[in-house]
């Protein structure tokens, strides 16, 4: 699973040009900076980007010699051909599994599959295999490259018509098929920023925008 933990879609460019908070994970910011989810604790920095500070009201960042009071759900950047929640519950409440990980059910496309949430990948993530099974026509997405930990691979961005993760369905959800078989589907930021993440403990729950 680590070897995926770093994926990113570097073909794709940002929809957005803001930072926001989304969300928190633990005393752990996840902040939404051009159009890139990143988590970070105080004191630490990443693209341009510093937290200050971190309390339940929102978080302080700094940013060009500025200052910025983020609240979570204010003005976060939006995903580029984005869908909303179209239908179900509007709250996802996934429990940690295994070496602390969100591992939880849904379906693509009406088809079922496993998902292991991963803030650091910016699309939902799924192997050749796995869309073959689900039916995907990814040969007709659009070809680019992937950053893995093992170095650049071929994959194909496409469109999901429909992701549901518990009672949540959202429409219209950005995904890169790569040619490596995965053992989970990676649920990335295409789906979960449309999502205020807190976690509680060993839960986390996504509020829908």
């Amino acid at each position: 699973m680590a070897l995926w933990a770093a994926l990113l879609a570097a073909p794709l460019p940002s929809a957005a040009q803001e930072v926001s908070l989304a969300g928190q994970m633990g005393r752990r910011a996840l902040l939404v900076v051009d159009g890139q989810t990143l988590t970070l604790g105080v004191g630490e920095s990443a693209r341009g980007v510093k937290l200050i500070q971190l309390d339940a009201d929102g978080a302080v960042v700094e940013r060009g010699g500025q200052r910025l009071d983020l609240r979570t759900g204010g003005g976060t950047a939006r995903v580029a051909g984005s869908g909303g929640v179209v239908s179900g519950s509007r709250e996802i409440v996934i429990p940690a599994g295994p070496g602390g990980h969100f591992v939880t059910q849904g379906s693509i496309n009406g088809r079922p599959v496993n998902f292991m949430v991963d803030t650091g990948a910016t699309l939902i993530a799924l192997g050749q295999a796995e869309a073959d099974r689900l039916g995907i026509a990814w040969r007709s997405g659009e070809p680019g490259m992937v950053q893995t930990a093992n170095g650049s691979a071929a994959a194909y961005r496409v469109t999901l018509a429909r992701v549901r993760v518990g009672e949540v369905e959202i429409n219209q959800v950005q995904a890169v098929v790569v040619p490596q078989s995965m053992p989970m589907v990676l649920l990335g930021n295409s789906f979960l920023s449309r999502f205020r993440m807190q976690r509680d403990t060993d839960v986390l729950r996504l509020q829908a925008r």
